[in-house]
């Protein structure tokens, strides 16, 4: 049938066997190394994987989208090198797109639009190669020597989901459902929801394949509630709250109903502060069932309760902010005014070295009273701190004069008062 009339088109032109025969199964992972040449004088060579750097592995049965190269490699031994004229190339240049781009550690599919590997190279008219695309516009019989490396048991390995027919999947869901359980028991949450988001993927596929609406779609939708609020329970363990919050939100649009869903959202908006969200979401659950009212007035106390902490200890930390701000306004003002003072004591050292000593101590004996009565005149202005900036400068000449001192407290008396009044309005 299918393999005699690939042989027709495909002949073995020089083949070397050497290494023993094995029976190929039906999912076996085949790793080769392959050369494509053109079928010309030159025997020109558009690819070859050894330069690449890695061999080329395909699945047998998995409808690879050169089908010839399937049918080749089963008729070939381990470690046989063998070259094949080939007629029919035609996705050629799509499967050798492909390689190229993982090779380069790229994804095979980029750049492409939800269609078919045809469709999209229509769509763009190029392979994004300059040989590939002559390739496409004109087919031509090419050449493959091929090596076969190794040949892997299906048993060996635990298939992708790709590589699984849809009872397949369904037997693993299960399976997957209980190692999750008992990663959980044993708090290993990070592995566990890898069990169960593997197990949602694969009723993702087999769902996809159903007809919306259908019996076995809506079935197929309620098996996979219970993978996803596990999944999110996990999420919820490991702090990752807006991942909960992402896949709850998908969930409950399908299923408007999910108490657990709503609940797992609620505590995962509570955890990042959304009280609007997780208020909504609480009640939501109470709405739904009715038996869970006490559960959600704990949980709504608790949340009120974290808020008001959370409320203190922003306030805390904005006091002490302030209180550095202040106290370092005061440590620079009073380095400002050191440095006053020590510019007035060079300039007063100064005109005491030019003056006559009984001249300069008869001035000061006028100055005092009237640096007195002028610190008076600004008390009674309220302007406090110039009476205390002019006392200080006093003091250093006069010390004990209990004028000076009386007015330098009242100031800070004033200044402490004002102080309390503004903190008590915030």
């Amino acid at each position: 049938g299918d393999s005699q009339l690939l042989y027709t088109i495909c002949q073995a032109i020089n083949t070397q066997l050497h290494g023993a025969s094995i029976n190929i199964l039906r999912y076996s992972k085949l790793v080769f190394h392959f050369q494509t040449l053109l079928d010309n004088f030159e025997r020109t060579v558009i690819d070859d994987s050894r330069l690449a750097g890695r061999p080329a592995e395909i699945f047998v049965g998995k409808m690879f989208k050169m089908e010839v190269w399937e049918t080749l490699l089963t008729s070939m031994r381990i470690g046989e090198v063998a070259e094949f004229w080939c007629d029919h190339t035609g996705l050629y240049p799509i499967v050798s797109k492909g390689m190229r781009l993982i090779a380069q550690g790229r994804d095979p599919l980029e750049g492409q639009r939800h269609m078919c590997g045809m469709g999209n190279l229509f769509h763009y008219h190029s392979t994004g190669f300059p040989e590939l695309d002559e390739l496409m516009r004109t087919p031509q019989p090419l050449i493959f020597i091929m090596e076969l490396l190794q040949v892997g048991d299906p048993m060996s390995y635990q298939r992708e989901s790709w590589m699984m027919e849809k009872d397949e999947k369904l037997q693993m869901v299960p399976i997957l459902h209980m190692q999750g359980n008992a990663l959980v028991k044993r708090r290993e949450f990070r592995e566990a929801a890898s069990k169960y988001k593997e197990a949602v993927l694969l009723l993702k596929t087999v769902q996809s394949r159903e007809m919306p609406g259908d019996i076995d779609y809506i079935n197929l939708g309620r098996m996979i509630v219970p993978l996803e609020l596990n999944y999110c329970q996990c999420m919820l363990e490991l702090e990752e709250y807006y991942e909960v919050i992402e896949h709850t939100d998908e969930l409950l649009e399908k299923h408007k109903d999910c108490v657990k869903g709503y609940y797992k959202r609620a505590k995962a908006h509570a955890a990042v502060w959304n009280e609007k969200e997780a208020r909504r979401d609480y009640n939501m659950v109470a709405h739904l069932d009715v038996t869970l009212a006490s559960l959600v007035s704990r949980e709504l106390k608790n949340l009120s309760e974290r808020l008001k902490e959370k409320y203190w200890e922003e306030k805390e930390q904005y006091w002490n902010m302030l209180e550095k701000n202040e106290m370092k306004e005061e440590g620079d003002e009073e380095e400002k005014r050191q440095k006053e003072d020590t510019k007035d004591e060079v300039t007063e050292e100064k005109a005491k070295e030019e003056s006559p000593t009984g001249d300069w101590e008869s001035l000061e004996k006028v100055r005092l009273p009237l640096n007195l009565n002028l610190s008076q005149c600004m008390l009674e202005l309220k302007q406090y701190q110039q009476v205390v900036e002019l006392n200080n400068n006093l003091l250093k000449k006069h010390k004990g004069n209990i004028t000076l001192c009386v007015g330098r407290i009242f100031h800070w008396g004033n200044k402490r008062q004002n102080k309390k009044k503004s903190l008590s309005l915030i």
